[in-house]
């Protein structure tokens, strides 16, 4: 078996070679790994720290910024792998929970398995209050719309079986990748399932993409496509 961990990139210079090593050093048993890096038009330094990998991982580069839902699109067409997640380019997930999440999957016959980060909301651990809140308020709404029960939807890592995820048309362009795959997962039947990882939360200070208007976009994407496909 294998799986595909699509790595969305920009402006992650002081983070990419980290979080690339700690995928290497990941140990998943007899599945194979497959590391599909989508540069998204990173101008800090990024793109000439990953064309000196070129041959090791699969590297594509977008001339322009188009945001990590297009990085993400990218990344799926290169994609051989039985199973596929999304890895962030920064450290906040870590990459040792792939076993923990492809376990449960092949023992439940899983299609959908999100990594939850609530037990570190337990904890007080996170980026700052109103991502907290925000993450809550999506996830209740997604609950309420899709008749789901999560606890994180807007969680990086999100595992699926590939021939789930391919053959689901996306149009997304940002940071809606998370409520829009949910959204068309949840309305085929699909159940997802939930199982706790490791998260070690980043502030804006420190390099946090996501904002307030991404929180907008996530809940018209939500609302959206309750009814259209």
């Amino acid at each position: 078996m294998r799986l595909s961990i699509i790595i969305p990139v920009y402006n992650e210079k002081n983070t990419i070679l980290k979080i690339l090593s700690k995928i290497d050093g990941v140990f998943l048993g007899d599945i194979e790994k497959e590391i599909i890096v989508v540069d998204d038009g990173s101008d800090d330094g990024t793109r000439e720290i990953l064309n000196n990998l070129t041959g090791k991982y699969k590297i594509i580069f977008h001339e322009k910024n188009q945001g990590k839902g297009m990085a993400i699109r990218t990344g799926l067409k290169y994609t051989s792998g039985d199973w596929i997640i999304i890895q962030d380019a920064d450290l906040e997930y870590d990459p040792n929970d792939y076993i923990k999440l492809l376990n449960f999957a092949k023992e439940n016959n899983a299609q959908a398995v999100y990594g939850s980060r609530t037990s570190n909301l337990k904890r007080g651990v996170m980026s700052g209050l109103i991502y907290a809140l925000g993450g809550l308020f999506v996830t209740f709404l997604t609950n309420i719309l899709y008749k789901t029960n999560l606890t994180d939807e807007a969680t990086c890592y999100k595992l699926f079986k590939t021939d789930l995820i391919k053959n689901i048309p996306l149009n997304c362009e940002r940071f809606e990748f998370c409520p829009e795959i949910t959204a068309k997962v949840a309305k085929r039947g699909i159940k997802i399932f939930e199982i706790p990882i490791n998260y070690y939360p980043r502030h804006k200070k420190e390099g946090k993409k996501i904002n307030w208007k991404d929180g907008l976009e996530a809940i018209w994407t939500l609302i959206k496509y309750k009814f259209i496909d």
